[in-house]
């Protein structure tokens, strides 16, 4: 057999089902979610009607729910921020959809623009604001669902958290 490649193929692998991936209906890994947040992202007729700005306080709006996931679309005007927080028992991953927003963390501070992703695990602490002069536009997916979003007072503090179940998204 004469080849410019050294791996051979005997057969269709399709015809081997045993070596195929079956292909899940919801995310099951980091991978996936990242995977689901890009493809959401990718499409805006999915999430861009639904976007509104409220200078009061953050919008957001629950996207869709799979089994022990939810997706969040939150708007953030110039200034708006979410506070010293962390998700509780909830894995998760942060796109940036429009816009650009500022994390920090008791590692330091990093401008996330559209398209950037952050993956955090559980008691990861952070404060996402929107320090640019135009509005940003973010997607949040939660693993297991968000239940609460305990608030702190620096990055190194269990003090000052809400009460227990309190979701200020």
């Amino acid at each position: 057999m004469n080849s410019d490649s050294d791996l051979q193929i005997a057969g269709d692998i399709l015809e081997v089902p045993h070596l195929l991936q079956v292909e899940r209906e919801h995310p099951a890994t980091v991978a996936e979610f990242v995977g689901l947040a890009r493809s959401i992202a990718a499409d805006r007729s999915q999430w861009e009607h639904l976007v509104r700005y409220d200078a009061a306080s953050r919008w957001y709006h629950r996207l869709r729910t799979g089994p022990g996931y939810e997706v969040w679309l939150l708007s953030w005007v110039p200034g708006q921020g979410s506070g010293l927080h962390d998700h509780g028992r909830s894995s998760g991953v942060l796109t940036v959809l429009d816009g650009t927003l500022t994390e920090r963390t008791e590692r330091g501070t990093r401008a996330l623009r559209a398209g950037a992703q952050r993956v955090f695990a559980p008691g990861y602490v952070h404060e996402v604001v929107n320090d640019a002069l135009e509005s940003a536009v973010s997607l949040h997916v939660y693993y297991p669902g968000l239940t609460q979003m305990p608030m702190h007072t620096s990055p190194h503090c269990e003090a000052a958290r809400t009460e227990p179940g309190a979701l200020t998204a």
